[in-house]
């Protein structure tokens, strides 16, 4: 690598700065629905295939926010694709992304959740 190169790839390293995690759900439903009884009542439903949502929340100079960038957003932007009650085989990743993190002059985090729609009959 050239030193111009070089130098381009560790200036890019230092103004920009990620991180991620992820895990793995049985079942996640609308906010308002009541999980433990839908359960309990074993109620049957139909697959409606995959879906993938996504929110963001902004922020600027680390005190400046905006957006809504939590797990039930994301999964209401999810079920509204197919028009889906709930979600199984869920995966849900949280994203944060800076620019000049040391300064945070600019920094967002994202959900995002994918899985399976189902709804209930």
């Amino acid at each position: 690598m050239r030193p111009p190169l070089l130098r381009l790839a560790l200036c890019s390293i230092l103004l920009l700065a990620g991180c991620s995690s992820s895990g793995t759900l049985g079942i996640i439903t609308k906010p308002m629905a009541d999980p433990g009884g839908i359960l309990k009542a074993g109620r049957p439903f139909q697959e409606l295939g995959s879906v993938e949502g996504q929110k963001c929340r902004h922020f600027v100079l680390a005190v400046i926010p905006w957006g809504e960038g939590d797990v039930a957003h994301a999964v209401e932007e999810a079920l509204a694709q197919k028009g889906g009650d709930a979600i199984i085989n869920a995966n849900v990743e949280h994203s944060l992304y800076g620019f000049v993190p040391i300064y945070n002059v600019y920094s967002f985090s994202c959900t995002t959740v994918r899985g399976i729609a189902i709804k209930f009959q």
